[in-house]
């Protein structure tokens, strides 16, 4: 089977393993040809406590026109951290132009976590995001950002079955494909829960937690998850391949002492 082109569009981080810089390795040794246009550059993981960020959207406007002439073509494109509002309407509608020419979308729409928007995130960020996953073949927010996204109230505690498929009906009015969100306790249990719009049918896949943190280890089950459904896996068995690679890469790496800085993935390419 020959490979697909993916383009990644997110941030870059000089120091640490997130964002592009966890999911291109991974792409890569997947046998992805893999591309990348930095949404921002970072200066290390945000775990530490000081950074710095260079926004990259004047450069962004700058690309695509080149690509254009250059008749450059992808055929699929992951988008990730979008910096502003505006980056967000500029990456949408090339989202949506390249879609329209065939090419698969998929999209986490990184905004916050554990009930909570990131900083500089706006009420703004998040009505452009609604439109951005309304292009994706695959949006896959954590329950954060699913509540977010659809209004809906967030719940520390957790959520039944049925709350849990009523969020994936309420993403699923903007894309009208398919839909997994990451993170979300579902009567008990840590899970991933999903709707196969191919299918008709919704799945929830349980995981064990390793009650240790880092960063970028959301990036990491994006990588995989899109490495095999490239390869033409289902959603479900791609989503727990997934699952599986990021405990394997946790667990491995647990003892770590700088764990800020994120898995050293090129030490552990063959455990995805």
């Amino acid at each position: 089977m020959s490979k697909k082109q993916i383009l990644l569009i997110n941030d870059m981080a000089g120091y640490g393993k997130v964002a592009t810089a966890a999911m291109l390795p991974i792409l890569s040794y997947m046998g992805h040809p893999t591309y990348n246009l930095p949404t921002a550059l970072v200066s290390n993981t945000l775990d530490y406590g000081k950074f710095n960020i260079l926004d990259t959207t004047d450069y962004i406007t700058g690309v695509f026109p080149v690509w254009k002439d250059l008749g450059f073509r992808f055929d699929a494109i992951a988008t990730g951290f979008i910096v502003s509002a505006r980056q967000a309407e500029i990456v949408s509608a090339f989202c949506k132009e390249q879609a329209a020419q065939g090419t698969t979308i998929f999209c986490d729409p990184i905004m916050g976590d554990e009930g909570k928007l990131y900083n500089g995130v706006t009420p703004a960020t998040i009505e452009v995001m609604q439109e951005m996953i309304a292009v994706a073949d695959l949006i896959f927010p954590n329950y954060t950002e699913a509540c977010y996204l659809t209004h809906t109230d967030y719940h520390p505690e957790g959520i039944s079955m049925q709350e849990a498929n009523h969020l994936l009906d309420l993403l699923h009015a903007y894309n009208h494909k398919s839909v997994l969100i990451t993170s979300i306790p579902v009567e008990g249990q840590h899970c991933v829960v999903g709707y196969n719009h191919r299918s008709g049918r919704y799945f929830m896949l349980p995981y064990t937690e390793i009650p240790v943190h880092f960063p970028g280890t959301g990036d990491i089950f994006s990588a995989v998850l899109i490495g095999h459904l490239l390869d033409g896996e289902s959603l479900r068995k791609s989503t727990r391949l997934a699952m599986d690679a990021v405990y394997r890469l946790i667990d491995l790496n647990k003892e770590n002492v700088d764990k800020n800085r994120g898995i050293p993935l090129e030490n552990f390419l063959n455990a995805i």
